[in-house]
């Protein structure tokens, strides 16, 4: 490994695990209350056998698979976020988790804590070499933006088992209030790779920069489709046919094209965009109410967009559970607090 890409990764590993938004050290959580089917929900385990059992959730079709990254510094909320799925959803039993996490945090102690909040969880752990994406990483807005586990959503297809063939993906700082299976469930039609919420009032323009636009090749690759903003925070997405188009390799086409010639300004978001927007399936805005974590300039807390809600996050500089501890939460920060499991070191036992 050369000295260069060695320096990218530490200082990766650094920026991963900057204390400003929370702190690295791995907390303690209580558990959480088990969830049972409804008794209308499909059998995924007949089985006897504990091994063939698991192996069959984890490879059902019938699962309501979810991917996540795990890591110290958002495990508050991956913990809060599992819990609300669990909560809201009428067949939790048939919910299998995969979380990702970087080849750097402690794998074993991210497991036991989540093992210990959730004992009755069907869930894997896969690890990310954040090395075969370290080199493409170009720096942003944001250096929080720069934490190579960002773009494991970018490698799912290659870090879950080839069985599992549709899985939903959740960022670590939301919380649901419905049914995951609804979600799960989008009709993707005959072709399409990934289904999302749209945002085609947004200024589709302001993510690349004038060098991009002013490219007569570059500026091409929109030009025979209504491309619109999307939020990669959760995502719906057909890992088969993910893996047959080689969309990781098109992705990374695009970081590295980044590299020689600066693009874009914000992480990972961009080269989604630039494959995927205007091919997605469209998803009812309920299921992203993004920008809860507030203006990332200012730091002002942001209101519920108009409509029905099914899923809050709180994407953008300001996480709930540090505006909560630091004393300043926004209002809406209220909704995710019944569902933080953090033990306090002041807690009384009930």
């Amino acid at each position: 490994m050369s000295q260069h890409l060695l320096l990218l990764i530490l200082l990766s590993i650094l920026l991963c695990n900057n204390p400003i938004s929370a702190s690295p050290t791995i907390q303690k959580f209580k558990e959480a209350p088990q969830f049972y089917n409804s008794a209308d929900c499909p059998i995924i385990d007949p089985g006897d056998d504990d091994d063939v059992s698991a192996k069959q959730i984890l490879c059902s079709r019938r699962a309501v698979h979810v991917a996540m990254t795990l890591d110290a510094a958002y495990i508050r909320g991956s913990v809060a976020a599992v819990l609300s799925v669990l909560q809201h959803s009428s067949c939790p039993e048939n919910i299998v988790f995969h979380f990702v996490a970087s080849a750097s945090a402690d794998a074993s102690s991210l497991r036991s804590t989540v093992s210990a909040s959730f004992p009755y969880l069907t869930f894997s752990v896969y690890v990310f070499n954040v090395s075969s994406v370290s080199s493409l990483i170009s720096t942003s807005i944001r250096s929080a933006l720069d934490c190579p586990l960002n773009y494991a959503r970018s490698y799912l297809a290659d870090l879950l088992p080839p069985c599992v063939r549709r899985v939903v993906y959740l960022d670590s700082d939301l919380i649901l209030v419905d049914d995951i299976s609804k979600l799960s469930a989008t009709d993707l039609g005959r072709d399409s790779v990934l289904a999302a919420p749209e945002y085609c009032n947004a200024n589709f323009t302001s993510y690349f920069t004038s060098a991009f636009w002013s490219n007569p090749t570059l500026s091409l690759t929109f030009a025979d489709r209504k491309a619109c903003y999307f939020n990669t925070g959760v995502m719906v997405i057909d890992l088969a046919r993910w893996r047959e188009g080689e969309y990781t390799s098109r992705i990374e086409e695009w970081m590295a094209m980044q590299k020689r010639m600066r693009i874009y300004e914000l992480g990972s978001l961009p080269p989604f965009l630039l494959v995927f927007a205007g091919l997605i399936k469209p998803v009812n805005h309920r299921w992203n109410q993004h920008g809860l974590g507030g203006d990332n300039f200012r730091g002002l807390c942001r209101d519920l967009h108009p409509g029905p809600v099914s899923l809050l996050h709180w994407s953008g500089k300001g996480k709930p559970w540090a505006r909560l501890d630091a004393g300043r939460p926004c209002p809406l920060d209220a909704l995710w607090s019944p569902y933080d499991l953090l033990q306090t070191p002041f807690a009384l036992d009930s």
